[in-house]
């Protein structure tokens, strides 16, 4: 005599590993999807303490928690993505956050090291520098990039890096009018180039398993080298470099149209690349 089951138990019988409705495999479901989240507050809790830090004068130790924060910035998105948790609240989440840690955090940072001197002048580019991130995550959260290999302006948590890495390296400060004027490049420079429409590159699509990948891993590991011997110069020139890369990038891209248009060739239009939703920074 056949066994007539229910569909409610049947699966279970059937394989009594997979029991449905297991309440421990809908518990790792919701851990898997908060954890991005987690990165999320560690990122703000780093500009929180850069804040803190910058407060008491201890200059070095806030841009180091800059530095930290970033690191998880980058975490959160990418965990998001290969566990397939990406969500509209993730994303949101994701760009308050940015606004303490590299916007409100970096601006009080450099106001301290540097801006302060100035006086309302000093605390002004701050807010400039903050208002421009604010609108660099807002921009980004409204807008359809085509194009998932560039960014379209400087994403926020490089432009933090900069000022960031600038003071880790000299943390000793500027303390008169004169030698603070260089720090108003050093706020509005990257400022800019936030709500700018110029493409910096993104390495978010990076396929590690095309034919010459060794390529990326290796220039991890030279990064990491340089990072572990010179801390402090090898995280000013990552942060410049990147930042100079857009204009070097831009200049080689109107070259080859220019030779193109010699020639009498056509130039070859971006291709462009469907992928889950990335993170705003």
């Amino acid at each position: 005599m056949p066994l007539d089951l229910d569909s409610e138990r049947r699966p279970a019988l059937l394989n009594p590993l997979r029991r449905a409705g297991d309440p421990r495999r809908k518990g790792l479901r919701r851990g898997v999807s908060l954890l991005p989240s987690v990165f999320t507050v560690g990122n703000m809790f780093c500009g929180y303490a850069c804040v803190a830090h910058a407060m008491h004068g201890e200059l070095e130790t806030g841009a180091l928690f800059i530095g930290v924060a970033i690191v998880l910035d980058m975490l959160d998105g990418r965990i998001a993505r290969l566990t397939g948790t990406t969500s509209a609240f993730g994303r949101e989440f994701d760009s308050l956050a940015d606004v303490v840690s590299f916007g409100m955090a970096p601006a009080l940072l450099v106001f301290r090291w540097g801006l302060e001197p100035l006086g309302r002048l000093g605390w002004a580019v701050g807010f400039v520098f903050v208002s421009a991130g604010a609108i660099r995550l807002a921009r980004f959260n409204i807008q359809a990039n085509s194009d998932k290999r560039y960014f379209v302006g400087l994403p926020i948590p490089a432009a933090a890096a900069v000022p960031a890495s600038t003071v880790y390296l000299y943390p000793y400060g500027l303390h008169d009018y004169m030698s603070a004027l260089p720090a108003l490049a050093l706020m509005l420079v990257p400022a800019l180039l936030m709500v700018s429409t110029i493409r910096f590159r993104s390495f978010k699509t990076i396929d590690l398993e095309a034919r010459r990948s060794y390529k990326v891993p290796l220039a991890v590991a030279i990064a990491f080298f340089a990072i572990a011997t010179y801390p402090r110069q090898a995280l000013v020139g990552l942060a410049y470099a990147y930042l100079i890369s857009a204009f070097v990038g831009l200049a080689w891209t109107r070259f080859r149209r220019r030779g193109s248009a010699v020639r009498g060739e056509r130039p070859q239009p971006a291709e462009a690349t469907d992928s889950a939703p990335e993170s705003p920074s």
